[in-house]
């Protein structure tokens, strides 16, 4: 593909030379008389390098070089002056401009100027998809609540204490375990995650604790589970809540004599692991509703880290697009974005009720389907489902239902102080129904 070349000057002689000269060195051009007329073009074209005057009609080259530099991070700069000073070069390089051609432009000057500016952006590329490949397990963002989780974390992380992860559906569980795996004493050994939700009755048994040749039908050879498996690691348990109530004794078990036994065997083995639990659901109201056992939370629940949802951190929404929106283009290798400013607060205004995950979803849709370099509030309206202030087509009557529920129950706590019984009483229904209904919709009565 060809590298494409903008070029902004008011001399039309100019534009033409320039243009043929870069056109025969295969280069694709498009030129434009000022700088207005150069922002208009970026909103709906890219380029990888423009040539920019300094002095140009109405708003001048170094006034445009701002915008640029502002709204199009990605972008290289070269800037062009007949009236070229160091005091002008310095300004320029200050806003974010690569490199300073003074006229009259001679096509080696050129060329070489282009080549050295190519090979650099080609740098930076290649450092923003390392930063993006580093960056995708990080727990991202510097709101107070992430402060605090963070804080908690290089707390515990160094003890082999059994932790208990607190979350909303998509808010970051399995990256909280794996940044305590990460920073404790068995960060070199294996990081196993097991989905209890996700696994059949019959089968879960035996992915935990493994099974012996013929223990059942089917078990043709001895078979290890997690608890094996993860010898020497962490074993993350996530949705620990829909565990079924027979294997949670045998799991408490575990956890207190740190032996197991395998399906169909008899002789116990020795469990070294590191147990981090997660869930959605509120534990203590299925321990009340007698759905968990009341002695495996306890076991569990020595050290609680709650993950806030990001509608509680709306303030680090701008620093969680943008890094998985580097982190998209480096993984399916897009030619470069970023959002503009109205984008940003688009996305900031919206409620979020995936969170983290679908906003990273939702980030790299965008990053795929964008027309632009740019991704504006318009855009990302068109693809948020419920959108900002009005209902799509495509958003289903039981999700907007269930968005609205979750919204009243959180509010009917809150205004009771967090006194769930007088919640229940406002809003017409059982106490042990509020807790039913809240368990169905995510929520956590004890964390609102």
């Amino acid at each position: 593909m060809k590298h494409r070349m903008l070029i902004v000057d008011d001399e039309r002689n100019l534009r033409l030379m320039l243009g043929q000269m870069l056109e025969l060195a295969g280069y694709e051009v498009h030129s434009v008389a000022s700088g207005e007329e150069a922002l208009q073009w970026l909103e709906t074209n890219s380029a990888d390098v423009v040539f920019l005057d300094v002095r140009l009609p109405g708003m001048d080259g170094i006034a445009t070089l701002a915008r640029i530099a502002a709204d199009h991070t990605q972008l290289v700069v070269i800037m062009m002056s007949g009236h070229g000073t160091i005091e002008t070069a310095v300004r320029a390089v200050r806003q974010g401009a690569v490199d300073f051609l003074e006229k009259p432009l001679s096509r080696d000057q050129v060329l070489h100027t282009l080549s050295q500016v190519l090979q650099l952006q080609q740098l930076r590329e290649e450092n923003r998809r390392l930063r993006a490949a580093v960056g995708e397990g990080e727990l991202l963002g510097e709101a107070g609540p992430m402060q605090q989780l963070r804080a908690r974390i290089s707390q515990v992380a160094p003890t082999d204490a059994t932790v208990l992860i607190l979350g909303e559906s998509g808010s970051g569980k399995e990256l909280v375990a794996r940044a305590l795996h990460r920073e404790s004493r068995r960060a070199t050994g294996t990081f196993l995650a097991l989905n209890c939700a996700a696994i059949p009755v019959e089968l879960i048994e035996s992915e935990l604790f493994g099974h012996a040749r013929g223990a059942f039908t089917g078990a043709v050879a001895d078979r290890a589970g997690v608890f094996e498996t993860a010898s020497g690691g962490t074993l993350f348990l996530d949705e620990i809540g829909d565990m079924p109530l027979v294997l949670q004794a045998k799991l408490l078990r575990v956890l207190e004599s740190s032996e197991f036994v395998p399906v169909g065997a008899s002789t116990p083995r020795r469990a070294d692991v590191r147990v981090v639990a997660a869930t959605h659901q509120d534990l203590e109201a299925r321990v009340a509703g007698g759905e968990f056992r009341a002695d495996l939370f306890h076991r569990l629940n020595v050290v609680p880290l709650r993950v806030p949802a990001l509608r509680e951190r709306i303030e680090d929404i701008d620093v969680l697009a943008t890094a998985f929106l580097e982190q998209a283009v480096a993984r399916q290798q897009l030619p470069a974005r970023c959002f503009a400013a109205d984008g940003l607060r688009a996305l900031g205004r919206y409620s979020w009720p995936g969170n983290v995950r679908e906003l990273r979803n939702l980030v790299e849709r965008l990053a795929i389907l964008a027309p632009a370099e740019r991704i504006d509030a318009a855009f990302i309206e068109a693809e948020l489902p419920n959108s900002i202030g009005h209902d799509k087509a495509s958003g289903t009557l039981r999700a907007v239902v269930e968005q609205c529920e979750r919204e009243t129950i959180t509010r009917a706590v809150r205004g009771a102080g967090g006194n769930v019984a007088e919640a229940a009483r406002r809003l017409g229904l059982e106490r042990a129904h509020l807790y039913k209904k809240a368990r169905a919709l995510g929520l956590s009565l004890r964390e609102l």
